[in-house]
């Protein structure tokens, strides 16, 4: 039986969403006197939003503040990601692929749950994700655990799983995880996502041959509750 699962980071890997993210922050801290720059915008990219509005408001860090920001934050999102949100390119071909072969597929995102329902319900894409795990309220990536909760969602070994990410963070999750990465460049530099396992560009410069790399260095362990 194939037991191979392919985990997938949302934003920034199956939809390009990194300026509608950045204006939903400008425009929420704006209303709380909060400066946030385009680099710190970079550099906390692929965090949740508790890691993040940590880091800016530092000692003065509160439960009420977080959810009066995080939550009109995700909101406003929400609102601007409507009828904008298209599969980045190579996204649909590859998630054909691996569905035709039989491996499980699940998102690692994270996100709020609201958001990756919003954005896959957008591109019609829902159908190929066997499980959705959000790691909004757990510990942000470089963390494991939405990787370890995808994996478990998909009932898949954690060495059987290839990771797709665009972040630093989630790149250094996946090795966290055990899990074999892929890391492509559409938020971050090649240099700064060398830990992966390969650097793309673009998913279009997979085929099927590469794909086909990647899956013998995972194991084979049996699905939990069969023999092999």
């Amino acid at each position: 039986m194939i037991n191979k699962g392919v985990l997938w980071d949302m934003d920034g890997v199956l939809v390009d969403t990194g300026d509608f993210h950045y204006q939903a922050w400008v425009r929420t801290l704006d209303l709380y006197k909060i400066p946030f720059s385009r680099a710190e915008f970079n550099n906390t990219f692929g965090m949740n939003n508790r890691a993040i509005i940590q880091i800016l408001l530092g000692e003065k860090f509160n439960e009420e503040l977080f959810n009066q920001i995080s939550d009109q934050k995700e909101v406003l999102f929400r609102q601007l990601i409507c009828g904008m949100a298209k599969p980045l390119p190579g996204v649909l071909e590859a998630l054909d692929y691996f569905r035709a072969k039989g491996y499980r597929q699940a998102i690692a995102s994270s996100a709020p749950l609201e958001n990756i329902d919003a954005l896959i319900d957008e591109m019609h894409i829902r159908n190929y994700f066997d499980a959705i795990s959000s790691g909004y309220n757990m510990a942000g990536k470089p963390s494991p655990d939405v990787f370890f909760a995808a994996a478990k969602a998909i009932r898949v070994p954690s060495q059987n799983c290839l990771v797709i990410e665009d972040s630093v963070t989630g790149v250094e999750g996946a090795r966290r995880a055990g899990m074999t990465c892929l890391a492509v460049t559409n938020t971050h530099s090649a240099v700064s996502l060398k830990d992966a396992d390969r650097v793309v560009d673009s998913l279009l410069e997979m085929d099927e041959a590469l794909w086909d790399a990647f899956f013998p260095k995972l194991g084979n362990s049996p699905m939990p509750g069969t023999h092999s």
